[in-house]
């Protein structure tokens, strides 16, 4: 593999602190939201151990990721730096007040918590939608990206409200009941923020990593879930907040759909690599299988009765095959890539000629690369087991699923060290110094904050 993708605009990128702040926090909240279910007892401890993934991991994860990656290909500049910073800070802040107040059930403090996690995410949307806006046309990529946008905006408030309920009564003037609120929130964030930048970076990531390229039945498979996947999703969250069965059916088939399209081009670009097999690529492996059987489960449960409250996330008992089988290993392959990227491009690029550098995948350990993957794949069968055969009528210790839950945490532990060690080896400071300090030109304000990295840019 090469050492530096050529079609891609390294000078672009943003200061090396501001996506690696993103990246550390969420291992952070990777690791708390495998241990939370271990240590706490509290009555709602799973509605906390789904947001310090979901939000905490995958989503500031995907707030770095775009952070660096949209001005990379984009060939732009960031908008802001300093709001690139203050929206990290505002959602952790949110986010571990949230956790807490459901811990320590005080309720009355969620809505504040909330208020905060979308001051976070509103400030993201506005800052990223502001750099996108320089980068026209948008392609393949760059569209999802900014349709992910549109849902982070949409589904915090949504998230507000129900955190409002905890304590007042404020669906006695609504025209739609709490339950109904939860189902439009879950949508949007899963399917609509989430899985949406997921295809959108597939489509850069799947391809490039491969060294192939989109041909065939690909580009017609592309184009169907470019336009199915938003209406699908559009239409399950409204029909689920309205409680209307069609329109959701309509929806949950569209988006059942656009995953297994999007599992097939997926596939077919890991079948047809002619590269070296790298924990990246295995673990899209993964996350292929897992989305294709997802949405074959998915899509009988859906026709029958998508407004079902365990068929949220899909058919009931896959919940962990979508967010850890399918959103999960994109996630942690990709981040085996990004971080030493972002961290070989800062160290080593400028010796690149003048003396021998490592490649990219030199940077983290294989060893500990292939002992997270045992570790996270076991327990990610376990616990897919653990779901799905009580929901085919068929009994399963209980030691299955703590099992599965140990094995995801010791290989989420081994991960998030692995990519710790190539920060503390090879970056420039340490890793308290990535979270509080200021270095590669951060700071100012105003567009692109002055000059530093990327200040002078060329065409697109």
């Amino acid at each position: 593999m090469s050492v530096v993708p050529g079609d891609v605009e390294t000078d672009a990128q943003p200061p090396m602190a501001v996506p690696l702040r993103h990246f550390v926090v969420a291992l952070g909240f990777l690791v708390a939201g495998g241990a939370v279910g271990t240590v706490f007892d509290a009555p709602l401890v799973d509605l906390v151990r789904l947001h310090l993934l979901l939000v905490g991991w995958v989503c500031i994860t995907i707030m770095g990721a775009m952070t660096q990656f949209v001005p990379v290909w984009s060939g732009t500049e960031l908008h802001s730096r300093r709001l690139a910073t203050a929206q990290l800070w505002l959602v952790t802040a949110g986010l571990v007040g949230f956790a807490w107040s459901l811990l320590a059930e005080r309720y009355d403090l969620l809505p504040y918590a909330g208020g905060l996690i979308l001051a976070g995410f509103w400030t993201f949307a506005y800052n990223l939608a502001r750099t996108l806006a320089t980068a026209r046309p948008l392609d393949v990529t760059e569209r999802h990206f900014a349709l992910a946008l549109a849902y982070f905006v949409v589904l915090t408030p949504l998230g507000v409200t129900l955190a409002l309920g905890f304590t007042d009564p404020v669906f006695l003037d609504l025209p739609v009941a709490r339950v109904d609120v939860v189902g439009a929130h879950a949508t949007l964030a899963a399917f609509g923020a989430v899985l949406t930048t997921v295809f959108g970076a597939l489509y850069q990531l799947a391809t490039m990593f491969t060294q192939t390229e989109l041909h065939g039945v690909d580009r017609y498979l592309r184009g169907v879930e470019e336009v199915s996947y938003p209406v699908g999703v559009v239409a399950l969250a409204g029909g689920r907040l309205l409680r209307d069965p069609l329109i959701a059916r309509v929806g949950g088939v569209l988006v059942v759909a656009s995953v297994l399209a999007v599992a097939a081009i997926l596939a077919r670009r890991l079948v047809e690599t002619s590269v070296e097999w790298t924990p990246m690529l295995s673990r899209y492996a993964v996350a292929a299988v897992a989305l294709a059987a997802w949405a074959a489960l998915t899509l009988p449960a859906w026709v029958a009765d998508p407004l079902a409250v365990d068929a949220r996330f899909g058919a009931p008992g896959t919940v962990h095959l979508l967010t850890l089988g399918g959103v999960g290993f994109v996630v942690l392959g990709t981040l085996y890539h990004v971080v030493p990227f972002i961290v070989w491009v800062h160290r080593y690029s400028d010796l690149l000629g003048y003396e021998p550098v490592p490649m990219i995948d030199d940077l983290y350990d294989d060893r500990l690369a292939a002992a997270d993957f045992a570790a996270l794949l076991g327990g990610a069968a376990l616990l897919v087991a653990a779901d799905l055969l009580p929901a085919w009528g068929l009994r399963v210790p209980a030691v299955v699923g703590a099992a599965g839950g140990g094995l995801v945490l010791l290989g989420s532990v081994v991960f998030a060290a692995n990519l710790l060690l190539v920060l503390r080896r090879h970056g420039p400071q340490s890793v308290p110094a990535v979270l509080v300090g200021r270095f590669g030109g951060e700071g100012g304000d105003g567009p692109g904050d002055g000059p530093g990295d990327g200040a002078d840019l060329p065409d697109r």
